[in-house]
């Protein structure tokens, strides 16, 4: 099947959050508080960052861009007025489209752990090694949390794996990560890390972080400025 990604031009497609309101909504039609509810109760905030204050906002700009629209207004008793809002044409093709794109087209992102990796020469060696040795342990907590969450979705609730797949996922990332990590840590303890003499030498007795050259720097002409 061939998904044409229609009208990129118009807006800009940044918030995950808009996505799986879109995806909810395209189910029945509910009011936000239950595209919340719903959201929360799947887990989609392990994946999405879900906040109540910014989810009305959303709700507002699609909208406004015409891919949700109001369905009815309910009152139970005397409280307010509860709206109902439900997915239009325009935005089932903003939600294929735009869910075509995610599966896709890789991006890049970009991950705190990498800057911190690009900036680890910063650190003493040993210092790098003790904080990576953490870094393990605690992605053993998290992957001990995954695998907990796996069982409760997939025997207690008798879910099938379809809607865990998120989970499955960053349960994979972590493994590798873990993976590379302990790998990374084992080399800067045994010194065979490639470029680890040239990092010993920054913290050595009377040595000053950023008084020594390093290679790049010989090698590599910055453009000028304009």
């Amino acid at each position: 099947m061939e998904y044409l990604l229609w009208d990129m031009a118009r807006r800009q497609r940044s918030n995950p959050l808009a996505l799986a309101i879109l995806t909810v909504l395209h189910e029945q039609p509910r009011h936000p508080y239950d595209v919340a509810a719903t959201l929360k109760t799947r887990k989609k905030h392990e994946s999405i960052k879900l906040n109540y204050g910014s989810l009305y906002n959303v709700v507002e700009a699609l909208e406004r861009d015409g891919f949700i629209e109001v369905v009815e207004t309910v009152r139970e008793g005397r409280r307010p007025e509860r709206t109902i809002y439900g997915i239009t044409d325009a935005g089932m093709r903003e939600m294929t489209d735009w869910l075509a794109e995610l599966v896709a087209n890789p991006q890049k992102e970009y991950t705190q752990f990498e800057a911190a990796l690009s900036l680890l020469p910063a650190l003493p060696p040993e210092d790098a090694a003790d904080l990576l040795e953490d870094r393990v342990h605690a992605i053993d907590v998290e992957l001990a949390r995954y695998r907990s969450d796996r069982h409760v979705f997939q025997v207690e609730l008798g879910l099938p794996r379809l809607f865990a797949l998120e989970a499955e996922y960053n349960e994979a990332l972590l493994a590798a990560e873990r993976a590379y990590v302990s790998d990374l840590l084992i080399e800067i303890r045994k010194g065979t890390l490639d470029g680890i003499d040239l990092w010993r030498t920054w913290y050595g007795p009377g040595a000053v972080y950023g008084e020594l050259p390093v290679p790049w720097e010989r090698s590599v002409a910055l453009p000028e400025s304009t």
